[in-house]
This record gives structure tokens, sequence and C-alpha cells, in this order.
């Protein structure tokens, strides 16, 4: 019985659904969204989401003019603070259709 409660809560303590941001991007990237890895290009080799753009974070000022301010844009890194970064980054130089995807992790989890 002990181990059959362990097993209940641990299910709800840690629900394999992915989290609500990276479910939003997915719908995002469903629909056309540009997507851009702030993460450097070595963390961008070893895996990165398919159709991906590396825009390592530092980069970010000088790629802007290569990225369209008129159609959404989902952002990642690793763990959602270079993107939570580069979406307030974004929103500062006039960017309003961005989205902060979260880490990659979370999103293969919400795939």
């Amino acid at each position: 019985m002990k181990k059959l409660l362990l097993i209940a809560l641990t299910l709800f303590a840690f629900p394999s659904v992915g989290s609500e941001r990276a479910q939003e991007a997915w719908k995002l990237i469903n629909e056309g969204a540009m997507v851009v890895d702030v993460r450097t290009p070595e963390e961008f080799n070893q895996k990165h989401l398919p159709n991906a753009v590396n825009i390592p974070l530092k980069t970010l000022p000088d790629s802007l003019g290569s990225l369209p301010k008129d159609s959404w844009i989902v952002v990642y890194c690793r763990s959602g603070n270079r993107s939570g970064q580069a979406l307030e980054f974004m929103e500062e130089q006039g960017f309003s259709q961005v989205h902060n995807g979260g880490g990659l992790r979370e999103l293969l989890a919400s795939e």
C-alpha cells in the first residue's frame, strides 16, 4: 500500500506533461513562428529544435535586423533564463510578437 501511494504521489508531483509556455511555443511553431535558439554555438551543435536558428544571446543586439518584427518568434535556451532576457530585450526594441518557449528539455517534453 505504501509503495502504491509513493508511486501515485510521484506521478502527481512530477507530471510528464510539458509546461504551459512550452505548449504555447509549439502552438506558435506549428503556426509558422520563427524559432531562435539563444544558447551558445556549442550548445546548439549538441542538440537543437528542427528549423531553429542559432543567435546567441550576446550577439542578439547585432542580429535584430535579420529578425521579422511582424511575425511570431519563439526564443528558447537551456533553462528559460537567457530566452527570458532575449524576450525582454526584443520587446524593448519594438518586437511585440515574441514568446519565451523556455528550455530545450522543457520544449521536447511538450512536443
